[in-house]
């Protein structure tokens, strides 16, 4: 009785592994997608899609299998542990190639979904004739279900953070493979040819712990084959992925394997979007950033005197805290996270300009491009009605709005989006050499001051020359009317945004 007991649970363990692990792989593959596809939404989407038609392909055909269920199981279970811990390497590899990356996590995705539906119904074959049909049932989908929950909540708050994807999805491929060691030296008297079952578990597990082992060494080559630069730091938070690389004289940062500046020409991008709006500002006593956890925008607005206080709110602590940290990105916004004048909050802009109560006579607004639902948001209409709440009569917005030579749609609707709360909203765009043409949104909370008005400037800028009126023109090829308002409610923005740059990359 005893033996049969620990027998049925061990078998019941392994369903719980085999949940947990699962959903493990399909949360790696989605979180993949979405780095190098965007869209997160789409993404994850397609992926859960895909996963779960492949379990069902999987149980469909467990049906046919009839001899050796216990020694097939435990085989399966070896390559459930192969395909989805070995996926994230090969998927890494991948990245330079967007259509062959496709191509392979969708049939990864395939493949796992498939070996783990066949599981369970193997597993439940097996245990047919030792419980009770109510009791089979039950268990198995209690223990499926709890496994599912486990890494739902691992994944983002301990696995992503410490681990990172390539070594999240090694490390579950070994414990799928652990299961299969134990199953076949517990249960070698129950199955043909035991030796050959314990090697092939045996090498496997070994092949996952080298990888496991070597997965900085693994990940850091095929970031380098991908950014074809020398990579001097990697960090990956619970948002995104932080790269900064290298070249002759000539840093970058990536963000989720987004270019977000170079040192060579940041300059550019940051005068054009802080200096138009502290020069028109009446007054700019209290200066809020959204985004911009680089402190490259809080560096240049330290250059005005008059400011009595600067406040940040990022998302990303890991981002900011490098920033505040590292000797190299200090160097590039002259420590100014660290400035008695800044004070850095790591929230949710959209929370916290809700709950905010403060007054801010200039905002700048330094969010990443539109590429997914949760980012969409930040350029949405209501999320604009909020922000003027937080304003100053008479202060001044501006909005980095992606390309509008690339991405004219997604410019335009930000822009039309932004004229639908502000009495003046203007707009204007600068050549970065990294990015291209680039735009912004500039925006007047009141009829107090203008575009053309120029309270204050600072010396030793090397871009801006405080005449608007010569960034605020646009030819016939950056333009489009034919536009709608981005709401949260259908989020239009994203889907501008995902068409225009998918037709470039």
């Amino acid at each position: 009785m005893g033996k049969k007991f620990r027998f049925e649970l061990l078998l019941l363990f392994a369903v719980f592994v085999i949940a947990t692990c699962g959903l493990i792989y399909e949360l790696v593959a989605g979180t993949l997608a979405s780095y190098l596809l965007g869209d997160s939404v789409k993404q994850f989407s397609f992926i859960i899609g895909v996963y779960l038609f492949s379990m069902g392909v999987g149980s469909y055909f467990a049906k046919f299998i009839q001899k050796n269920l216990l020694k097939t199981f435990v085989e399966i279970e070896i390559l459930v542990g192969l395909v989805g811990g070995l996926s994230s390497v090969v998927l890494y590899f991948l990245f330079e190639n967007a259509a062959s990356f496709q191509f392979v996590l969708y049939f990864l995705v395939f493949v796992t979904g498939c070996l783990v539906g066949l599981e369970i119904p193997l597993l439940m074959n097996i245990l047919k004739d030792r419980v009770a049909f109510r009791d089979l049932v039950s268990n198995v989908f209690a223990f499926d279900y709890i496994g599912a929950l486990l890494a739902s909540i691992l994944f983002p708050l301990f696995l992503m953070p410490h681990f990172g994807i390539m070594g999240t999805s090694l490390f579950f491929g070994m414990i799928n493979v652990s299961i299969a060691i134990v199953l076949s030296f517990v249960l070698q008297n129950e199955v043909k040819r035991p030796r050959i079952l314990q090697s092939k578990a045996l090498i496997s597990f070994t092949i996952l712990a080298v990888s496991f082992l070597f997965s900085d060494r693994l990940l850091g080559l095929s970031e380098e084959k991908f950014y074809g630069e020398n990579i001097i730091y990697t960090q990956a938070t619970p948002y995104q992925r932080i790269v900064l690389t290298h070249q002759k004289s000539d840093y970058r940062l990536y963000l989720n394997n987004n270019l977000q500046f170079s040192s060579q020409d940041e300059y550019r991008y940051h005068e054009a979007l802080v200096h138009p709006a502290m020069s028109m500002a009446p007054k700019i006593d209290h200066v809020l950033v959204l985004g911009g956890g680089d402190g490259l925008a809080v560096r240049e607005v330290l250059k005005y005197g008059d400011v009595k206080s600067i406040t940040l709110v990022d998302l990303d602590a890991g981002m900011t805290k490098l920033f505040q940290t590292n000797a190299i990105l200090k160097g590039f916004n002259k420590n100014s996270l660290n400035h008695p004048k800044v004070t850095v909050l790591n929230q949710d802009a959209y929370i916290w300009s809700k709950a905010n109560t403060k007054r801010f006579d200039v905002v700048i607004i330094d969010f990443p491009d539109p590429s997914n639902y949760s980012l969409g948001k930040l350029y949405a209409l209501n999320f604009y009605q909020t922000l003027q709440k937080n304003l100053t009569e008479n202060a001044v917005v501006v909005v980095q709005t992606t390309s509008p030579y690339f991405a004219p749609k997604s410019f335009w609707c930000i822009q039309k989006t932004i004229q639908h709360v502000f009495p003046q909203v203007d707009a204007y765009h600068a050549y970065v050499p990294s990015f291209g043409e680039w735009g912004f949104s500039i925006a007047i909370n009141g009829f107090g001051t203008t575009f053309n008005t120029v309270y204050r400037t600072v010396q030793g800028l090397r871009f801006y020359t405080y005449q608007f009126d010569t960034m605020n023109q646009f030819p016939s090829d950056m333009m489009q009317k034919d536009v709608e308002i981005n709401r949260l409610d259908n989020q239009i923005l994203v889907r501008y945004f995902d068409e225009e740059w998918g037709r470039i990359q």
